[in-house]
């Protein structure tokens, strides 16, 4: 792979560098120009994708505005987007103290934040003052507040509340941005709108939520059916899978019906860990009266008893859990059932623009797993496989009774 770094000389853009190589390479020859020179380099997938992802912002803030929604964001235009990228993307190759960055920055002005940490003095937006505010913004909730005055940029300081459809930009690592928004409903996992990595730009299309067999942790993902109570089904089943891609070992988490075992007829016996009986952990939880609990403690509580289930998905096999989260075994191994056929393909789908549906075999996908899972989900059709990568990458195997193929969507995404 390649990149460009390029100034502005006397009205002129010229190549300054053009190097190939990992991140950190590329990190030193910037830096380097930006101690000597007064240029400013440009990321090119900056000004590529900053129109796209403009429009998608002014489009839901105007549905919103005409439901009657409020408390809505400011549309951010396209050259500020760009300038916001650009700045995010040179400070994630930037280190403090050895370690990268991980920051996420909010366009909104102090008015519409809540309670936010005001700077006396405005910051400029500026790779070299990201790198420095890097380690005491890091936290997850915490958004760096950007807004602007003329035509330039500025921070003014911190906040952890955000209006509905509120622009935000998640360093994630090294090179990595993703572009966001926070939900109408204000709960659950921001909707990711785009991922930035080196030269690969991905937008996410809505569109693939329309499609009737889609299954419900997707459409919620996308945003199209997403629930604003504190228990509802799927938005557990969404931090489950964030927490399972989180821990970078891999691992597969089965959903299976509670009204019957035939899920039991495609794992190898004796179990290798029957819980007896099921763990209701998530369970008792989802049972609660929300009413009953602040939305702080009911965050915590589930933070602790996601991370126990996820945390298990970590031990070679496949962890079993119904769909009232009831947890019924781990580290099982799958097999073919005994009156089923081998899965010989699925129809592979990623929820990105260009993202055309393609047939293919499942060890194309990834490895034992990724077969495993949709062996599984061929032979008890009416379950669910979430499969992590040590990788970072998430497939969601399901039944599609309308093509008679178990689908494979790649969702991973969406969890960043």
């Amino acid at each position: 792979m390649q990149f460009q770094v390029c100034c502005e000389l006397g009205g002129r853009r010229r190549i300054l560098l053009a190097i190939g190589g990992d991140y950190t390479s590329y990190a030193i020859y910037y830096l380097w120009y930006m101690e000597v020179t007064s240029f400013e380099s440009t990321y090119q997938a900056a000004s590529k994708v900053a129109g796209t992802i403009a429009t998608h912002f002014l489009h839901h803030l105007n549905l919103a505005s005409e439901n009657g929604e409020e408390d809505l964001a400011h549309a951010p235009e396209a050259g500020v987007i760009e300038k916001i990228i650009d700045v995010a993307f040179w400070a994630s190759l930037r280190r403090e103290e050895g370690a990268p960055i991980r920051i996420s920055l909010a366009f909104l002005p102090p008015s519409q934040a809540g309670k936010p940490l005001l700077f006396e003095q405005p910051m400029p937006l500026d790779p070299r003052v990201l790198t420095k505010l890097a380690p005491g913004v890091e936290r997850a909730g915490i958004h760096i507040g950007v807004w602007y005055e003329g035509e330039e940029l500025y921070i003014w300081g911190t906040t952890m509340k955000l209006p509905n459809y509120c622009f935000v930009l998640d360093v994630s690592e090294p090179g990595l941005l993703v572009v966001k928004h926070r939900r109408i409903i204000g709960m659950g996992k921001f909707a990711n709108v785009a991922m930035l990595k080196g030269d690969q730009v991905k937008i996410v299309d809505e569109n693939c939520a329309r499609r009737i067999d889609t299954p419900a942790i997707l459409t919620s993902l996308l945003g199209q059916d997403s629930s604003g109570v504190w228990n509802d089904p799927v938005n557990v089943l969404i931090q489950i899978a964030v927490s399972m891609r989180a821990h970078r070992r891999g691992g597969i988490l089965l959903v299976v019906p509670v009204e019957h075992d035939n899920w039991k007829n495609s794992i190898i016996h004796p179990l290798q860990y029957p819980v007896a009986p099921p763990f209701s952990g998530v369970a008792d939880l989802l049972r609660q009266n929300c009413g009953k609990v602040t939305e702080l403690y009911w965050q915590n509580a589930l933070r602790r008893e996601v991370e126990n289930i996820s945390g298990l998905t970590a031990v070679d096999g496949a962890t079993v859990i119904n769909d009232k989260h009831e947890l019924l075994t781990f580290g099982s191994k799958i097999a073919r059932a005994s009156d089923g056929t081998t899965v010989d393909q699925v129809l592979y789908i990623e929820p990105v623009t260009d993202g055309t549906p393609k047939l293919m075999h499942p060890s194309n996908i990834g490895g034992t797993r990724h077969f495993s899972a949709a062996q599984f989900i061929h032979d008890q059709r009416d379950a669910l496989a979430l499969v992590a990568s040590q990788d970072g990458y998430f497939t969601v195997f399901s039944w599609s009774p309308l093509d008679q193929i178990v689908q494979a969507h790649r969702i991973d995404i969406l969890l960043l």
